[in-house]
């Protein structure tokens, strides 16, 4: 159906637009290193979290991956975004650091539910 299309395509391209942002701004953001640090975080977990968000966000954006390995793309961001979630509210952040991660995961499983969906095919 056009409809369900039209969801998935605009939750996934809007999710797959913030996880490019995030991680560009893990390495072109000196704040963000600052962030990591205040929430005890080792750097070379910034470098690793930035590419595996722009290698999972292609893997949502490009129509032509299987749909199995975006089921894996899927989850790795369910579990980033909740552990974000849980680590903002550990290090004491103010609760738009805690929710930021929360709004994330509700477009993601949006776009998660009409994936198969948007992969019928009408005739």
């Amino acid at each position: 159906m056009k409809k369900d299309k039209i969801i998935y395509w605009v939750t996934t391209g809007l999710f797959g637009a913030m996880m490019l942002f995030s991680g560009y701004s893990y390495f072109a953001n000196p704040q963000m290193a600052e962030g990591f640090k205040h929430m005890g975080f080792p750097d070379f977990f910034r470098v690793e979290l930035g590419v595996a968000k722009i290698i999972g966000a292609l893997v949502l954006l490009i129509p032509q991956i299987p749909t199995k390995i975006k089921e894996w793309a899927y989850a790795g961001f369910i579990i980033t975004l909740i552990s974000a979630a849980i680590t903002h509210i550990n290090a004491g952040d103010p609760t738009a650091n805690v929710v930021t991660p929360l709004v994330m995961l509700v477009i993601l499983l949006v776009s998660n539910f009409y994936l198969p969906k948007a992969n019928t095919v009408t005739a």
